[in-house]
């Protein structure tokens, strides 16, 4: 009998695969770092996983919902870059570029600064804001 290779590559990049990185995280295990939650809200995003996104969401700017599903089109998610992550004691900062292509479309960049809030031991994303976006 051959054994089934079971390996999945973690969206956000990290080469030990999803079910060492992201996975467990998603299945309910608590981030060490603002950057391990950033991370694995990306992965969120590339499968879809709106429960994980909004638990994760710190409840003073959650949304009610995200509506994923209805994108349309949706987005392919082409990969993740970690800019820097800045923490100091229950607060943090992390930067990062989201690749992403809408439909047949030309590939676009999201480079967002995220911030994040430990509550009783678990990081929760707060907001961002986007350094590239045009100022009006």
């Amino acid at each position: 009998m051959q054994a089934i290779d079971t390996f999945i590559p973690c969206p956000c990049g990290n080469a030990d695969g999803y079910a060492r990185c992201c996975g467990p995280l998603h299945d309910g295990a608590v981030a060490a770092t603002a950057e391990r939650l950033m991370r694995s809200r990306y992965s969120a995003y590339v499968l879809k996983r709106e429960d994980y996104l909004l638990a994760t969401w710190h409840a003073s700017t959650r949304p009610t919902t995200l509506k994923l599903g209805a994108q349309q089109p949706a987005p392919t998610w082409l990969g993740l870059t970690v800019k820097r992550h800045e923490s100091q004691d229950d607060h943090a900062v992390v930067e990062f570029v989201a690749r992403l292509r809408y439909g047949g479309g030309k590939a676009q960049r999201m480079h967002e600064i995220s911030h994040f809030v430990r509550e009783a031991g678990r990081w929760y994303y707060v907001d961002g804001s986007f350094p590239d976006a045009a100022a009006p």
